[in-house]
């Protein structure tokens, strides 16, 4: 299975946060996934980062990209055909990097590794 990650969930998870749940941080784990980060998260991470609504010990270029290939994480780009997805999305969530992850996880066939509760309304696998 090809799991994205959600914002959330990549930091919690390179946190080693109990706020990541079990079951998610063991579909990340498990071999026989492919985990992939969106490029939108690590541009959401660096927004808030640069907001001081994130801190994290090491600077944004100390952890990225050294803890995406640590981890065996893959990067996913943004396409056009994640931008076209976006425009005929319903807006049952607003947040415009979250409505790209979704984009992503339906044209790329990825299950979302999410808290995020919103996700549902859009037939994309949610996996907590």
């Amino acid at each position: 299975m090809n799991l994205l990650l959600d914002t959330h969930a990549l930091i919690w998870f390179l946190e080693g946060n109990t706020k990541l749940s079990s079951p998610a941080r063991r579909y990340i784990g498990d071999p026989n996934n492919g985990a992939f980060v969106s490029i939108v998260s690590l541009w959401e991470i660096g927004i808030k980062l640069s907001s001081g609504r994130l801190e994290f010990q090491d600077s944004f270029e100390e952890i990225f990209p050294a803890e995406l290939d640590r981890n065996g994480f893959l990067l996913v780009p943004v396409k056009i055909a994640h931008i076209a997805h976006v425009t005929s999305l319903p807006f049952h969530h607003r947040d415009p990097f979250d409505r790209m992850l979704i984009a992503q996880c339906h044209v790329e066939g990825f299950s979302i590794v999410s808290a995020d509760a919103a996700f549902d309304g859009y037939a994309v696998s949610r996996l907590w």
